[in-house]
């Protein structure tokens, strides 16, 4: 394509230096690079010796002139890349007259930017190895080959005008699938070609060309995203010919813009990109557009609306040894086959905005006379000796073309613009010009004025209360001293006497219509505010009609003020049961498991009605919305938790999770690190950090947050070790001197003949309260002496009021772990302990994580931590010297920490429904020098896949969690889940008979009795059914459960408990069709005709879909005789 401007400007490429660099022989490799344009060499660099590590600085400048008057143009420009080539210069081997060279890579620089205006760019390019060179390939991670490269020109290529007015148009030729079955890779070779033309300034259209296809025989999908490679060929490196920073990145066929994007064609298209043969190509060809061109051609989609383009193949020239293959040129027209043509819709490109159409689009046999009549340039109309005139020599019948009719052929292509051909009006510029508020003219303020409809209501109430408090003194006046006498006790009649008389008394006064002309003014109000009446009625029966619904509402609203001022004794207000925000927190959870997300969402939105101030709710709420996969609602809520509380560092985890998930990453780094900030002893936001470290393949500063997490695990678990014995030791000392001031001297208690070993183990003497201080210092020398120090203390008598504060002070100061043996033990006994610690110190150290574990908060008892042979020893010592009191604490009590820091974040993600971002985590897990393979790992896998309803991989999970801790409840737990999702009930009833057995509980034992619950009544086993419900309603009420032991009591015929049931459940969701279902067979069974009838309607308002229960109702009716309305 021509353009004007100025001819002869150099444009320069300066090669300033390559890194880790390699050679064939030896370290310091001696090479050179040659510098290609166009098919022309530029030059050659001098030889360079690479260094040892692997640099070399070439400073070698080549340069080209840009002529577009007959010489390089801007379109060459746009479609041609820059080739450096290094070749390495072998060293002469003895009688070698001439160098050898071995060609090392390719690397490739794109001008695409002086085409859009820049007079001078660097970049840093790959060196992508030729076949056979020592060169590594590219791959993620790893420090590739390089070249670094500097473009410039004395002056930018386009004018102002021309960056402005002109535009960029590129072509992508993907593929052509589903072609005929006569394209077979045997037989002579075949170049499969693809054209179009594009206007120009000038007389002539601009052809762009795809050549050399390759034919697939299908077999799988083609990948994405996958790179556009240059419409160039003999490339030596293979992957130099892929575009930098380019993809073919596909997406739904819905979305695209050709012909085939309709539902129907969905099958036929995947069939087509699968399994049947295709060509691709993946070129892409550019063309600049100067502003006349870009004219033209948006004049030219308007006009012609569709675009030829035409396909054809043609036999590769056999050129003589030593040539190249030619077919850019044929002179034969008989060697054009299987000419087709595609007509692709170019108007979607003049929609304001648009820059790019994708799109599948049919081939049709190309005809001259098809290609003239449609309304759309046809290639042929052009007079050019390129390559796409041989298009054009086609007769008008075209049997071959007609193949890819048969076939159902399309073509996939793209063509995309820099700027779109109808700009389209910014948002912000249509807020400026149609601002309506600047529009007005600035005006005083109205006065308010109180009124309204809702006024003119409350007004009303307020003349009723009025009038009925005066009617009320005039009954007192008239029958006060009457019904004083009878004490309240007014039979019917003498009550409607007292009525007639003050009804005549009102009228004959006149202050009835006193009362009458006090309403007044309210009722007009009501009917001018409310009903907004102000005009006359047009005839009769309006007025009539008009007068028949006010006096509806005035009585209405009478009986609302009466009641306000004189509240009705006699039928209270119906109560309501205030459900608790945990209540709707379990019924949204059931909801979930369930499936019944729409009406978990209720449950979620009425907490966060009742309580928007409570940041939990909000949290919650976002977890579920994750569940649901809807990840902009989830951080909604999770942003709102954070404005709540800007420090909560949960909300601020949470939302840089999410900021990960949908690819914020510069925002998830705010969060992460701020969370870090302000919580640093926080195990998961220092591996959430490193998590995202990892994401952003900074290796550096993701193994500083681990290490930073391991830390604060590691001084956590000895935190917690320590918080443990200070708790217990002085909790049980103080416990300990309450129980002795009713002991004598020896354990015997005052008044009591009955000795010590009887009630109370008689105390161990040991050394007198005058001792302590040089204890105490005794204690100090051998705090350094050992890491974990066991020590045997006394407490004489309650008279001495100092020891407590001593044994505290020792132990706050020295770290110390105490045993309390009681008073009169003998010093030697001292020795043995510590004796003993010492050798069990390396123990104590190596076991720092003892095993799959819980949070610390989550028992907030403490305790001390002593092996079983100290206690063993301690315990026989003390049998010798009589019984004693030792306080330790039972070792079920012991709370254990995560074993990594990676277990404890999976399970703050779990508990999230973060499940996207808990792979990741996992495989770091199982790569852990601490962690592994571990029951809890595979269990959390296990969930991982339940939600994907993945059964098979689920149960090889289990299988791995059973084998590793056979007794875990959470392992059969699960197991029940996974067998009463497939349907198996008797397998599911088996392990959920095996969970609820365990002394210990599964983590979540609410849905396992649901479900064994629904499994006994499916199996009629109705006794264990209702066992099993009352456990659940005594742990967890819900709805579900009071509804499974309802049931299981009316199958029972325990009709009365289970009405009491029923009723609960229907308390707390008056909205399950099935409880009013079984209510109204309680109600038809106890013979109570209305409440069966209300509790039917309802049944069906809801749509109950058990078809035989709604049967067993029906012929529980027809056997009582009443209960349904419609009969």
């Amino acid at each position: 394509m021509e353009q004007i401007a100025s001819a002869g400007k150099p444009v320069q490429i300066t090669v300033i230096g390559g890194y880790e660099l390699k050679g064939s022989k030896g370290d310091t490799p001696v090479t050179f690079i040659r510098a290609e344009f166009n098919q022309a060499v530029l030059g050659d660099s001098a030889k360079i010796i690479v260094s040892s590590e692997g640099t070399a600085k070439y400073n070698f400048t080549s340069s080209f002139e840009f002529n577009p008057e007959g010489g390089i143009t801007l379109d060459d420009l746009a479609h041609k890349p820059v080739f450096l080539t290094m070749t390495e210069v072998l060293p002469k081997e003895k009688k070698q007259k001439d160098e050898k060279t071995l060609v090392l890579g390719q690397a490739v620089v794109d001008l695409l930017p002086l085409v859009e205006g820049e007079s001078s760019f660097g970049t840093i390019v790959p060196l992508h190895p030729v076949p056979g060179s020592p060169l590594e390939p590219l791959q993620p991670g790893v420090k590739q080959c390089s070249l670094e490269v500097k473009v410039s020109v004395a002056e930018p290529l386009l004018t102002a005008a021309q960056i402005s007015g002109g535009n960029l148009l590129k072509v992508t030729l993907e593929a052509a699938y589903s072609v005929p079955e006569s394209f077979v890779p045997a037989g002579p070779v075949q170049n499969y070609m693809v054209g179009l033309q594009v206007p120009s300034t000038g007389e002539k259209d601009y052809p762009i060309f795809f050549k050399n296809g390759t034919l697939k025989l299908g077999g799988e999908r083609e990948p994405t995203p996958r790179p556009k490679k240059w419409p160039i060929a003999n490339i030596l490196a293979p992957g130099a010919n892929n575009i930098p920073d380019a993809f073919i990145v596909g997406g739904p066929y819905e979305e695209e813009d050709g012909e085939l994007n309709h539902p129907e064609d969905r099958e036929m298209r995947i069939q087509a990109e699968c399994i049947k043969k295709r060509i691709t190509w993946d070129l892409e060809s550019r063309c600049y557009l100067d502003p006349p061109a870009v004219v033209s051609f948006q004049k030219r989609i308007a006009d012609c609306r569709l675009w030829p383009v035409e396909i054809t193949r043609v036999p590769l020239v056999t050129a003589p040894k030593g040539k190249a293959a030619k077919f850019d040129k044929v002179d034969d027209e008989n060697a054009l086959s299987f000419h087709g043509v595609a007509y692709v819709n170019m108007v979607p490109l003049l929609y304001p905005g648009v820059k790019r159409i994708r799109g599948a689009f049919h081939v049709y046999p190309y005809l001259d006379s098809t290609v003239y009549e449609k309304p759309a340039s046809s290639v042929k109309s052009q007079s050019s000796d390129t390559a796409v005139e041989i298009l054009d020599a086609t007769p008008n019948y075209n049997p071959e073309g007609q193949q890819y009719v048969e076939a159902g052929t399309y073509i996939v292509l793209e063509i995309q613009l820099n700027k779109a051909l109808v700009p389209k009006r910014l948002p912000e510029e249509l807020a400026r010009r149609y601002r309506v508020k600047e529009m007005i003219p600035p005006r005083p303020p109205l006065t308010r004025r109180t009124g309204g409809a809702q006024k003119a209501v409350s007004d009303y109430h307020l003349q009723i209360k009025n009038i009925s408090r005066a009617i009320l003194d005039e009954y007192h006046s008239m029958f006060g001293k009457q019904v004083a006498k009878l004490e309240g006790d007014i039979d019917s009649e003498t009550l409607e006497e007292q009525k007639c008389q003050l009804n005549y008394e009102l009228n004959c006064s006149g202050k009835y219509f006193a009362f009458k002309e006090q309403l007044k003014h309210a009722v007009v109000k009501i009917v001018r505010e409310k009903y907004l009446k102000t005009i006359p009625f047009e005839n009769q029966e309006e007025l009539q009609t008009f007068i028949s619904e006010l006096y509806v509402f005035l009585v209405d609203q009478m009986h609302v003020a009466l009641n306000q001022t004189m509240p009705d004794d006699i039928q209270g207000a119906v109560p309501t049961i205030h459900k608790s925000s945990e209540q709707l927190r379990l019924f949204a959870f059931e909801a979930e498991v369930n499936e019944n997300f729409e009406m978990a969402a209720v449950y979620y939105e009425e907490r966060l009605v009742r309580e928007p101030q409570n940041l939990e709710h909000w949290l919650d709420y976002g977890a579920f919305c994750l569940l649901t996969e809807d990840t902009i609602k989830a951080q909604e809520c999770f942003r709102k938790a954070l404005s709540l509380n800007q420090n909560h560092i949960h909300s601020l985890l949470l939302c840089g999770v999410l900021a990960v998930l949908m690819e914020n990453y510069e925002q998830a780094e705010i969060f992460f690190e701020d969370a870090t900030c302000l919580e640093p002893t926080s195990v998961v936001a220092w591996t959430l950090l490193g998590l995202y470290y990892e994401i952003q393949n900074n290796d550096i500063r993701m193994e500083m947050a681990f290490h930073e997490a391991f830390k604060q695990l590691q001084a956590r678990v000895l935190q917690a070790q320590l918080m443990q014995k200070s708790t217990g030791v002085v909790e049980h000392i103080e416990e300990r001197v309450k129980a002795e001031s009713s002991l004598g001297p020896w354990g015997v208690t005052s008044g009591s003949s009955t000795t010590a070993s009887k009630a109370e183990p008689p105390p161990v003497l040991f050394c007198t309260v005058h001792f302590l201080p040089g204890i105490a210092f005794y204690f100090f020398m051998i705090r350094y002496s050992y890491s974990i120090i066991i020590v045997i203390l006394l407490l004489l008598n309650t008279e001495h009021g100092d020891t407590l504060a001593w044994l505290i002070w020792i132990f706050e100061n020295l770290d110390l772990n105490v045993i309390y043996l009681g008073s009169g033990a003998p010093f030697s006994v001292l020795d043995g302990f510590l004796e003993e610690s010492s050798k069990l110190q390396s123990h104590s150290q190596e076991r720092i994580f003892p095993g799959p574990s819980q949070d610390p908060a989550v028992n907030p008892n403490p305790s001390n931590l002593f092996s079983k042979e100290i206690l063993k020893r301690a315990s026989d010592a003390s049998k010798c010297l009589g019984s004693s009191v030792f306080l330790h604490p039972t070792p079920d009590r012991i709370s254990q920490i995560p074993t990594t820091i990676f277990m404890e974040t999976i399970r703050f993600l779990m508990k999230v429904n973060a499940v996207q971002y808990v792979h990741r985590v996992l495989a770091h897990e199982l790569l852990c020098p601490q962690g592994g393979p571990s029951c809890e790992y595979y269990l959390v896998l296990a969930q991982t896949h339940l939600l994907k309803k993945d059964f098979v991989k689920v149960e090889e999970c289990l299988q791995q969690a059973a084998q590793m801790d056979y007794l875990n409840p959470n392992v059969w737990g699960l197991k029940g889940h996974l067998y009463f999702l497939r349907g198996d009930h008797a397998e599911a009833k088996a392990c959920y008979e095996r969970t609820i057995s365990f002394v210990v509980d599964a983590s979540e034992m609410h849905f396992i009795f649901l479900r064994l619950g629904h499994i006994y009544l499916e199996e009629k086993e109705y006794e264990k059914a209702k066992k099993t419900y009352l456990q659940a309603c005594k742990r967890s009420p819900s709805c579900l459960t009071w509804l499974g032991l309802g049931i299981a009591c009316y199958r029972l015929e325990e009709i009365s408990e289970a009405e009491d049931a029923l009723s609960e459940a229907n308390a707390l969701n008056n909205n399950n069709a099935e409880v009013w279902a079984y209510l109204a067979l309680v109600s038809l069974k106890a013979g109570r005709q209305l409440e069966a009838e209300q509790a039917y309607k309802y049944t069906m308002k809801l749509k109950l879909k058990d078809e035989t229960l709604i049967a067993e109702i029906h012929m529980l009716q027809e056997t009582v005789g009443f209960g349904n309305p419609s009969f």
